[in-house]
């Protein structure tokens, strides 16, 4: 099937996991309705436990249904989805608590029933997720607490919602309903235990070994993993997996990096990792002989799945790291298309690969475009920050027909698509890799 109607397929499966619910409540015996706001907001209620159920499936990985996306924007869905449902959690009750104010007597701890406790632990549970999510960093929450904590509150909001529906049970008091929203928290925890205790336990009998610990320019290392007692897994150059270090893959302590080595290579594994945050600032002192599990790989930002005469690469820091596993497959595939790299960096002497880079050139047929923010005095290059006009300098007059692969912050990713399209490159030849999951 083409990727274009996958895609298409795994949306119409998203709406209809996210609607069947709210549309089955109509089945059968219908209570007599409180008025059109009434029911409003019922449907708000009952579409935002919806949402909240799927965000369990969106999140675990199935790689049938994130390949023709790739997991990054599925992650990426996931966040915006998931202030959706939060939208619409928080107009539920507001709509209700307009329409009779009086409402509000009944939130009293005292005089409160049990359903409606349910729905306030819902609500703060989402809101907990929410704020631990979109300000995790500025909190200074370390990711590994995160993801366990998002995960415990992820569930304890499903859990609470389903009881809130079925103690209301309004539009969801006949038997065979109440059994639909039990059958749906039943599918999130299954996914979870999936999530959490099947795959591990597939991962577990899959272990590798850090064999080699390369130091590279700009505070970045380069980890080398060979499978142990396995044949390891092919990978599409430009893909990513989730490494864990020295660590049970029950801990869920995994972190998401792109392999930077080469697709042809199938004996060993490298990620080049740069320090960064919680857990790659003590990257540089993992020991030879370190257990580790991967999960993946994933992702479609990738040579393999975008054949063209020839490629534009755009990476800014390490966001160099797929993009080199591009070129090093390209270059032990005696690949002779045309290549164009843009690579962006502050400094000449942090500059990751530089000298590989030059190695490179010689083996392929690669132009290299070097834009540094605080270039050597005698720096004959680009300098300053990447920009429309660099672009127009550079790019050769077959841009058009050339797929484009970019990889870096999100404010260059910005600047390098608009920058690409305005020179004539078509959308659909524009691949970004968004580094931040989380």
């Amino acid at each position: 099937m083409p990727q274009s109607l996958r895609a298409l397929m795994w949306i119409a499966v998203y709406l209809l996991l996210v609607l069947a619910p709210l549309f089955a409540l109509l089945l059968g015996p219908v209570p007599v309705g409180g008025g059109f706001w009434v029911d409003l907001s019922l449907a708000l209620g009952f579409a935002a436990t919806a949402m909240m159920a799927v965000m369990f499936l969106l999140t675990a990985r199935f790689q049938r249904a994130t390949a023709p996306f790739g997991i990054d924007l599925i992650y990426y869905f996931h966040r915006q989805a998931s202030i959706g449902a939060f939208g619409l959690t928080l107009l539920h009750p507001l709509l209700l608590v307009i329409l009779d104010p009086r409402l509000l007597g009944a939130m009293r701890p005292s005089v409160m029933p049990w359903h409606l406790w349910a729905g306030l632990v819902s609500f703060v549970a989402m809101t907990a997720l929410m704020i631990s999510s979109l300000w995790r960093k500025q909190l200074r929450i370390h990711y590994d607490a995160w993801r366990v904590g998002h995960v415990l509150l992820a569930v304890l909001a499903l859990v609470t919602a389903v009881a809130h529906i079925a103690g209301v049970a309004h539009y969801s008091a006949t038997p065979w309903k109440k059994w639909l929203w039990l059958l749906i928290a039943l599918s999130c925890l299954l996914t979870v235990l999936y999530a959490r205790l099947l795959k591990p336990a597939l991962m577990l009998r899959r272990p590798w070994r850090v064999v080699d610990v390369i130091p590279e320019h700009g505070s970045t290392w380069t980890l080398v993993l060979r499978p142990e007692r396995h044949a390891g897994f092919r990978f599409l150059p430009g893909q990513f997996a989730w490494l864990s270090l020295n660590r049970s893959p029950f801990a869920m302590k995994e972190h998401p990096f792109s392999i930077s080595s080469s697709a042809q290579n199938l004996r060993e594994i490298s990620f080049t990792i740069k320090e960064l945050g919680d857990f790659t600032r003590t990257i540089g002192r993992v020991k030879r002989g370190t257990l580790a599990y991967l999960d993946g790989p994933y992702g479609t930002f990738s040579i393999d799945l975008s054949q063209a005469p020839g490629y534009v690469f755009v990476a800014g820091g390490v966001g160099i790291a797929p993009i080199m596993s591009m070129l090093r497959t390209l270059a032990e595939r005696g690949d002779k298309r045309p290549l164009l790299l843009f690579y962006a960096y502050h400094t000449w002497e942090r500059l990751t690969f530089r000298e590989e880079l030059e190695e490179l050139r010689g083996r392929l047929d690669l132009q290299i475009v070097c834009v540094l923010s605080e270039p050597p005095v005698d720096w004959q290059g680009e300098r300053g920050y990447l920009t429309e006009e660099i672009f127009a300098r550079h790019l050769p007059p077959d841009k058009a027909g050339r797929e484009c692969f970019i990889c870096g912050p999100t404010p260059m990713i910005e600047v390098a698509e608009k920058a690409l399209a305005r020179q004539g490159v078509p959308l659909t030849h524009i691949h970004s890799e968004i580094f931040d999951l989380v």
